[in-house]
């Protein structure tokens, strides 16, 4: 999900190749980790089933839909559609048993459940721009609506002490509103391209605005949290980290655009540098952290 939308943003910077072959690394990474969810699926259903219930699980959808926008940009809108077919699945069959048993206070992996369900406008938006249909773009506003209702469920039973005990998934705070926001930008450009939605048109550039305003207020809440109590150990959770970072440079490309706002334009283009630097970081964490694990098991192995 993190390599998938740092992926967009350096390919809304015109910087094709590099963007592509972090594409190439998420498209590898999605077949990887498909692999072994249906291993598990195989062989332990129950333990599947007890994962499903966690906010977590709902990476899937999101990371499926991002990997599907990264796509429909590259013009394969066949893959966008396939892409959005398994996001929704995942997501209609994953929402309602995360939602059941998500508990209080929440954490920033609570929000998962705004953005697996933006993930799903914004790529419905993207497809319906560009394959011209105008159905595709009224179904993108209900999850579009929806993910903001989400968002403001969790985010008032939020634990305010994760901004500084937190191992990552905290940025989601931000990166979700960053997310409606793009998918809001998505859904006026898509709506300006068919000549569609009228006055709901203006209602969606201003929202886009406003939402990554909101997006943004987060940025410095969250990087004086790291400063009082820095987090320098890696932790897989730091990948939730990346997707909120890249995210709001994103956004700033898309809402810049769709809203004729080139101070967010600017502000992504100085951004997405942030955005690639904290995924080299976490990237070289999470290698080290891989090759730390086979070193050990290589001494545990029998001789």
């Amino acid at each position: 999900m993190g390599t998938g939308i740092v992926s967009v943003a350096l390919s809304l910077d015109g910087r094709e190749t590099l963007s592509r072959v972090l594409l190439g690394l998420a498209a590898a990474v999605w077949v990887v980790l498909a692999a072994l969810l249906a291993r598990r699926a195989l062989r332990d259903r129950g333990r599947l089933r007890m994962d499903a219930r966690g906010p977590s699980s709902l990476a899937g959808a999101a990371g499926t839909a991002v990997l599907g926008t990264r796509m429909a940009m590259l013009g394969w809108g066949w893959a966008g559609a396939a892409l959005l077919v398994i996001a929704v699945a995942l997501w209609a069959g994953l929402l309602i048993p995360v939602l059941t048993h998500l508990g209080a206070p929440t954490s920033g992996a609570s929000l998962m459940v705004a953005v697996s369900t933006e993930s799903l406008a914004a790529l419905a938006a993207t497809l319906a721009a560009q394959q011209q249909a105008g159905w595709l773009l009224d179904a993108a506003l209900a999850p579009l609506v929806l993910g903001l209702v989400l968002y403001a469920l969790v985010i008032v039973r939020f634990d305010r002490r994760q901004l500084t005990v937190g191992l990552g998934d905290h940025w989601i705070t931000g990166g979700a509103l960053a997310i409606s926001a793009l998918a809001a930008a998505e859904a006026a450009l898509a709506a300006g391209t068919l000549g569609a939605l009228g006055a709901i048109r203006s209602l969606l550039q201003n929202g886009s605005l406003v939402l990554w305003a909101l997006a943004a207020a987060w940025l410095p809440v969250l990087l004086v949290g790291e400063a009082v109590r820095p987090r320098l150990r890696y932790d897989v959770r730091r990948w939730s980290t990346v997707f909120p970072v890249g995210m709001l440079a994103a956004a700033g490309f898309v809402v810049g655009r769709a809203a004729d706002a080139p101070a967010r334009t600017q502000f992504a283009r100085v951004w997405l540098w942030a955005g690639l630097a904290v995924w080299l970081l976490v990237a070289g964490g999470s290698f080290g952290g891989g090759l730390r694990r086979l070193a050990r098991t290589s001494r545990r192995a029998p001789r």
